[in-house]
């Protein structure tokens, strides 16, 4: 059993992610790295099939990343713990936890596409974790792939500060390097696995000075001494200029663009030289901060080997062969196997029975783990996604996980109602370790119903039931997830009163509802008296009208985006109880909301999509008939890329419809945006599909 480095510096450990967008070439990238860091002896291929971290039978027969993978390499002295990730947006809960979880980011970029609509998302979420980033663009070995293109892009839609510290030397079926910048010489692969370096090519000169001088521009400015230098046209030293670009990585004030072909493993390198030298350790971030479980009083856990251990479980495995698989990084602090951690959100200790480091699928036992560390635990089987683990004698939780509602589901039904029982255990695992997949019972159809994120989403989670578990599901045609909320301010009281003989039942609640902002769910507050409504009570009440809201008086559906007011009350000292109150809660909350307006609301989808100028025409004017609004129409290669929004509902067997229009050439990417209110007229056509089918009735 290995130690786990217990030696290793801080300062040399590297928790990174690599992101993209799909079919950008993040994968191979990661199998680079890993076959030059010598993690393994040969490179996989995304096209045969046998990378190591798309290990899935899924995913090797698809082409994709479905889940994060995580493994750990050497670089120079540098651990580097490593999570590949998804670029398809479904499965978007893999990259959203893995960014709460790593210190620094590669962004893959494909050289011929640009910036792409997951590449943006991926942004955005690291912005959100002020995260250092370096963007790799790669496939510069494709025809009609353009660096400059591509970096004018990422400047445009990610970051203006995105600068370049490397030029592609050829392009095309000519690349066969790059120019640093900084150190102002080429590398020209030729053949060997290590780069030769030597003078830039004659015809690259000028246009390599022009860009080493605007990169130092951006550098020196950063520093009052470098800029000195700079302005009395010193060359400023190698090492300082360095030091300060990765001063300036680690605040986000600059974001190095690199450049090559994960394919041919030119630029590869340079790349792992660059996350060595630019991305952060663990001490080179701030203090992980939390709040005490009891108090809520604002806590910090410094990357230190002796401080209160401190973790948090991003993602949660049921592995065939060891059972709960709780991944976790480690922040603070150093347990072994055998120790006690706790867990805030159940109240729980648990002994860890097993520390594994991942590489993809394989398991390689440590006896303890300590700050910087990606590992999987055995023993920790009350955790669940988010979940702080920490001290027991020091308790701490971090701000939790939040994750988008799925907007499209589908029935389960079993073979045989043998199966019924193993099919609802399966799929509940399914959504253990995937919070984006979210399962119901459907009491009308006794049915499972199975909401996700996506078409893709939903039939890789029917496919993962039969291929891992066993079990073959019937599924249902896709449905839409509208929600329901209201457009006015209403006010209701209710009153439930029962008299049975002896005690009698009594709970009088005056609610007022209101509508909030798109996104904010619903909420609840209390502004009545203690003595008319006590705390106990006020609690029934709320939980009362929160389950009524599950189903919306319009079409059945989940309502949201509301605050409901608990304004004032009646008990009665012996006669009333807490489910008095509960009744009282949902009686009076559907009184305001049949008051307040309510309506329907439909998800807004963004779409990108990729289309030969050939099919451009068809492509719109299909596009126009699916009630989509076309935002932006860019020009790449002799392709054009459609970036707009349409409804979900209309979006339903797109990518076969897509396939025909375009012979195959078309593809296409969707992010849910939003809930937006539907027409008068489509709102009439669902409820009457619901009452067909029996879910509301018919008015």
């Amino acid at each position: 059993m290995k130690s786990n480095d217990g030696e290793l510096s801080l300062e040399n450990i590297r928790v990174i992610g690599i992101f993209a967008h799909i079919d950008a070439g993040k994968t191979t990238t990661s199998e680079a790295i890993l076959y030059h860091t010598g993690r393994i002896h040969r490179a996989g291929s995304v096209d045969d099939g046998n990378t190591q971290l798309d290990w899935m039978e899924q995913e090797r027969e698809r082409g994709i990343t479905i889940t994060a993978a995580a493994t750990t390499c050497w670089w120079r002295g540098c651990r580097i713990n490593l999570i590949d990730t998804p670029g398809h947006i479904d499965f978007t809960v893999e990259v959203m936890r893995s960014i709460r979880v790593i210190d620094g980011a590669v962004i893959v970029m494909c050289g011929f596409e640009g910036v792409e609509t997951q590449t943006e998302t991926v942004w955005r979420y690291a912005d959100a974790e002020q995260l250092p980033r370096l963007i790799f663009i790669n496939k510069l070995d494709r025809e009609s792939a353009d660096f400059q293109a591509a970096l004018a892009d990422a400047r445009r839609r990610l970051t203006p500060h995105a600068v370049a510290v490397q030029l592609p030397i050829g392009s095309g079926s000519q690349l066969r390097g790059v120019i640093d910048l900084l150190a102002d010489q080429a590398l020209i692969w030729q053949g060997s696995e290590e780069p030769i370096a030597g003078p830039i090519p004659a015809e690259m000169v000028d246009t390599a000075a022009t860009a080493r001088a605007q990169l130092l521009d951006a550098i020196c400015e950063l520093d009052e001494s470098l800029l000195w230098m700079r302005l009395e046209g010193r060359e400023p030293p190698l090492d300082d200029l360095r030091r300060v670009l990765r001063q300036a990585v680690i605040a986000g004030r600059l974001t190095p663009v690199l450049c090559g072909s994960a394919r041919l493993r030119i630029g590869i390198r340079p790349l792992l030289d660059a996350i060595a030298a630019y991305l952060p350790s663990p001490v080179d971030i701030s203090a992980v901060t939390g709040s005490d479980p009891d108090s809520t009083a604002s806590l910090t856990r410094p990357a230190e080997r002796g401080a209160p251990f401190c973790a948090s479980t991003f993602k949660i495995v049921a592995d065939p062969h060891v059972g709960h698989l709780a991944w976790t990084r480690v922040f603070s602090g150093e347990v072994t196997v055998g120790d006690m951690v706790y867990n805030p959100r159940t109240g729980e200790e648990e002994r860890i029975g097993r520390i594994y480091q991942m590489h993809a699928n394989r398991r390689e036992p440590l006896n303890r783990m300590g700050p910087g560390d990606v590992v999987a635990l055995v023993g920790i089987k009350s955790a669940i996604t988010g979940d702080t683990l920490c001290s027991p004698a020091a308790p701490i939780v971090l701000e939790p996980f939040h994750f988008p509602q799925p907007v499209i589901s589908i029935a389960l039904s079993p073979i045989c109602d043998e199966e019924r029982d193993r099919l609802h255990e399966c799929a509940a695992r399914l959504c253990a370790e995937d919070p984006t997949l979210q399962l119901s019972y459907d009491p009308e159809t006794g049915d499972q119903v199975l909401a996700g994120m996506g078409e893709l989403h939903l039939e890789i989670a029917v496919d993962r039931l039969r291929s891992e578990w066993g079990v073959t599901a019937r599924t249902s045609p896709l449905r839409i997830a509208y929600r329901e909320t209201i457009r006015h301010k209403a006010e209701a009281t209710g009153i439930y009163r029962k008299q049975t003989g002896g005690h009698g039942h009594f709970a009088q609640v005056r609610l007022r509802v209101e509508p909030l902002e798109a996104g904010k769910g619903i909420l609840f507050r209390s502004i009545a008296s203690p003595v008319d409504v006590p705390e106990a009570y006020a609690r029934a009440a709320e939980a009362g009208a929160r389950e009524a809201l599950h189903k919306g008086i319009v079409a059945g559906y989940p309502m949201t985006d509301l605050q409901i007011t608990l304004m004032a009350g009646r008990y009665h000292e012996v006669d009333s109880n807490t489910m008095d109150f509960r009744i009282a809660g949902s009686m009076a909350v559907r009184q305001a909301v049949a008051k307040a307006a309510p309506t329907l609301l439909e998800p807004i989808m963004y779409a990108g999509i990729h289309v030969e100028e050939d099919y451009l025409r068809a492509v719109l004017g299909d596009f126009a008939r699916r009630r989509g609004t076309v935002h932006e129409l860019q020009l790449h290669g002799t392709a054009r890329l459609i970036r707009g929004e349409a409804p979900l509902a209309d979006l339903r067997g797109y990518a076969t419809d897509l396939r025909h229009m375009t012979q195959g050439r078309g593809a296409f990417t969707l992010e849910f945006r939003r809930y937006e209110v539907v027409s008068e007229r489509l709102a009439i056509r669902i409820i009457e599909e619901r009452a067909l089918a029996g879910e509301v009735e018919r008015r």
